[in-house]
């Protein structure tokens, strides 16, 4: 009779155990994300056979890219619990930077492109110490970034694109390896290193520990300023390297729409692969599965012919839900807390 009675709980804790990680599994805010991405695709090549042609796919993979490296950017500061309105500005300003250092200025592509980085992570600098040191609200300090950007960039062009781009840029942007774009493999390995970063090291532990109870992370000896301005360092440099990439793409410098709107998109797809905008919750897993869902709705629209100007509704409503589950996910955390 003992043994009888000790086998059943024993039973039921291996069963518990079996269950768990698909438990687990099925809790966690990726799954969602990336089942979706499976669908939209599945349907979109269904109805339109084109849409998963090489041609496409090549296509997306560019827009893929130049979306994932600015919305890792943006994920990486929202993590610590603050916001960067101007990473798509920046990445325009970039653009033009770069142009004019290698045409105007007749510098080399390489030196233009590394000042262009410095100016990026210069700008990324200000906004951190802003943040930590004077205390100033992301979202004020960025949006005045935002708005100066967009300045700069029209100052200096007058509104004109800058034409005669040299080829180290196209090398960059349009080059395949085996017909994947050299841009797609790149923000891949940009991902990558952002995974490692984040799951596997001490640093990225901090940077979750700052943005989820910061007083708490203080009090563990966590030096918090230091994560939160590096995260903005490396959220304004990825701007710029995404500014590359468009560059190399569209071989000149263009002054107008580029990177209009497209911090929207960043946080966008953040938010919808499971990162809280209170911070210190997110994986990049769910980021680049965020990034990928936006740009299959995107171009999906854009295979099907549906009229441009439905493009922001429908992002905008995708943005809508993802803000709406992100809270209801906190307080369903929080009541099991």
């Amino acid at each position: 009779m003992n043994t009888s009675t000790a086998a059943a709980p024993t039973a039921a804790v291996t069963e518990d155990k079996r269950r768990r990680p698909f438990v687990r599994l099925l809790e966690t805010p990726e799954v969602g994300v990336v089942a979706a991405c499976v669908v939209v695709f599945v349907a979109l090549a269904l109805d339109k056979s084109s849409f998963a042609g090489a041609v496409n796919l090549q296509g997306m993979g560019f827009d893929l890219a130049q979306y994932g490296l600015i919305a890792i950017g943006e994920s990486l500061v929202i993590l610590t619990g603050g916001i960067d309105l101007s990473v798509g500005a920046l990445l325009g300003t970039s653009v033009i930077l770069m142009s004019w250092f290698d045409v105007r200025a007749g510098l080399p592509p390489v030196v233009a492109i590394l000042l262009t980085l410095l100016i990026a992570g210069a700008v990324g600098l200000v906004h951190g110490l802003a943040v930590t040191r004077l205390k100033m609200a992301p979202f004020v300090v960025t949006l005045v970034t935002y708005t100066v950007a967009q300045g700069v960039t029209l100052a200096i062009t007058s509104g004109t694109s800058i034409t005669g781009i040299g080829g180290t840029f196209s090398d960059l942007g349009q080059t395949y390896v085996a017909q994947v774009p050299l841009s797609l493999i790149l923000f891949v390995v940009v991902a990558l290193v952002a995974w490692f970063f984040l799951e596997r090291t001490y640093a990225g532990r901090q940077v979750y520990a700052v943005g989820g109870n910061p007083e708490a992370a203080r009090l563990a000896g966590i030096r918090g300023d230091r994560r939160v301005v590096s995260m903005y360092v490396t959220s304004s440099l990825l701007s710029a390297f995404a500014g590359i990439l468009v560059l190399g793409r569209m071989g000149v410098g263009s002054a107008s729409g580029v990177g209009v709107g497209w911090e929207l998109s960043a946080i966008a797809a953040a938010v919808i692969g499971g990162v809280s905008l209170v911070g210190g919750q997110g994986r990049i897993i769910g980021i680049v599965a965020g990034t990928i869902l936006l740009e299959l709705i995107n171009n999906g629209l854009t295979s099907l012919q549906i009229n441009p100007n439905y493009t922001d509704i429908v992002l905008g409503c995708v943005l809508g839900l993802a803000i709406t589950a992100d809270r209801l996910r906190a307080r369903s955390i929080a009541r099991r807390g």
